[in-house]
């Protein structure tokens, strides 16, 4: 029988106004939300997770996503664990190499090698093992885990090869920011598998996923001006240095994204980037228009093996009546018309 994907929501925490966003995603059937950790533009993600938590009751909820820099692994591991207790196992910890997060404290992304080292050291802390800290010290949470609860997943938000051979090696779960072009998935999940059977483990272990830029709209013009501001927060991940996009299709645009990104104006369409990123540009990273386009789109990606769908809805700008109706016609005429692959 064939197994439907599970639709995400992304979203930046607002203090005071989880629990209601929570609620909604739950009630129009929404799996799972993550929610941004990117401390100078939204709330704090983890009080807001225990909040959304309180709120329902079976929707998954995550970080979307955390990074290395931050937070000292053990204080990582101890806040999504009590997302875990009080979610009673419904918590996921996504992490990345950190973007808006970092570049507002004047960090760079962490380095691959760094970025292995935490995550290897949460997953000991998730696991309830004593983490090894370097030095000779060694470390254990030692409530994680103590009342029973499964142990949190980890899913690594990977662009470039380097963080995709992590993630397949250290973590439960990838979730690509490569945008929506079959080709482009395709060859990441490729990758992935390749990297986790080299590390030694069953590549078909290994939960695939996918961060979307969708707005469905009948009006092509008007969901190309709904998704843009956060497809260029998406789409500049490939021309940030090391992303090795110069032999990608749209090689030209991701460089201009990567020497001309404008943090003042991150997942906004008015931003000063969304001048290098053209129409045509938009339409294949992102997943735009008619709902039957919408659906033609994402079934290529489910065709591939692709689980999980995390779902960019839209600018931080965007009307946001425009926002919650196109999020209405994506769960009403989308979603239920894109599923798995046959089991078996």
């Amino acid at each position: 029988m064939a197994a439907r994907p599970e639709w995400w929501m992304l979203t930046f925490p607002m203090a005071g106004g989880q629990a209601g966003i929570a609620q909604f995603a739950e009630s129009v059937g929404w799996d799972g939300m993550v929610f941004a950790d990117t401390q100078n533009l939204a709330a704090d993600v983890y009080g807001s997770l225990c909040l959304a938590a309180a709120a329902t009751e079976t929707l998954q909820l995550g970080t979307g996503v955390t990074n290395p820099v931050t937070r000292h692994p053990a204080v990582t591991a101890a806040a999504i664990a009590t997302v875990q207790v009080v979610s009673g196992g419904r918590a996921v910890l996504g992490i990345g190499r950190g973007d808006s997060s970092l570049a507002h404290l004047g960090r760079a992304p962490e380095t691959p090698a760094a970025f292995e080292r935490y995550v290897t050291v949460v997953q000991q802390y998730l696991r309830g093992e004593v983490a090894d800290l370097g030095d000779g010290i060694k470390s254990r949470g030692e409530w994680i885990g103590a009342g029973g609860e499964a142990k949190v997943p980890v899913d690594v938000a990977a662009t470039g090869p380097k963080v995709i051979g992590i993630g397949a090696r250290c973590a439960e779960r990838i979730t690509f920011a490569v945008g929506a072009e079959p080709e482009r998935v395709a060859s990441a999940i490729a990758t992935a598998r390749r990297a986790r059977e080299d590390a030694g483990l069953d590549p078909m272990t290994l939960s695939l996923g996918v961060y979307v830029n969708v707005v469905a709209h009948p009006d092509l013009a008007q969901a190309r001006a709904l998704v843009r501001g956060g497809l260029g927060s998406f789409a500049h991940f490939s021309g940030m240095p090391g992303a090795l996009s110069a032999d990608l299709p749209d090689a030209a645009t991701y460089e201009q994204l990567g020497a001309s990104y404008d943090l003042d104006g991150h997942g906004k369409a008015e931003a000063g980037h969304q001048a290098v990123m053209p129409d045509e540009f938009v339409d294949r990273f992102g997943v735009v228009g008619p709902s039957a386009e919408c659906v033609r789109r994402l079934q290529a990606l489910v065709d591939l093996g692709i689980e999980r769908i995390v779902v960019i809805g839209g600018s931080r700008d965007a009307d946001s009546a425009e926002l919650i109706a196109a999020n209405r016609r994506l769960m009403d005429e989308v979603a239920p018309h894109v599923v798995g692959r046959e089991n078996g």
